[in-house]
């Protein structure tokens, strides 16, 4: 399977904690009449340090989810799934990737909506 580009933007927005600067990363839009933010981060704190290359002072970047199928050969089983992360270009056209997953249960919910609502499969 391949990745998958989606017309979803994941953006960042700096806050203040301790006197350090940091920044939250999210989807916003509407399903149903009813404004939403969807939370993302990356899978771990070193994530965040790569976050900073892909977005490069940007506040934006592209989703890209890709889905992927796991076969289980002795018990014939199935488990289908996507991965998401966010990707920018520089200007020679070479991408910065970063893998990121949803903060919340919640946000895992929303997404699946959205998703949904969009005709892919997460």
């Amino acid at each position: 399977m391949e990745n998958k580009n989606i017309s979803i933007i994941v953006e960042r927005e700096p806050y203040e904690k301790g006197g350090k600067s940091y920044f939250t990363y999210f989807i916003k839009g509407t399903l149903r009449g009813k404004d939403f933010r969807i939370s993302v981060k990356p899978h771990d704190i070193g994530g965040y340090a790569v976050l900073d290359i892909v977005y490069a002072g940007a506040s934006a970047a592209e989703l890209v989810v890709t889905p992927f199928e796991i076969n289980d050969e002795k018990s014939g089983r199935s488990v289908k799934g996507t991965t998401l992360s966010v990707v920018s270009y520089d200007e020679n056209g070479e991408s910065y990737e970063c893998p990121i997953t949803t903060s919340r249960k919640s946000d895992k919910a929303l997404f699946k909506m959205l998703a949904r609502s969009l005709g892919i499969e997460a």
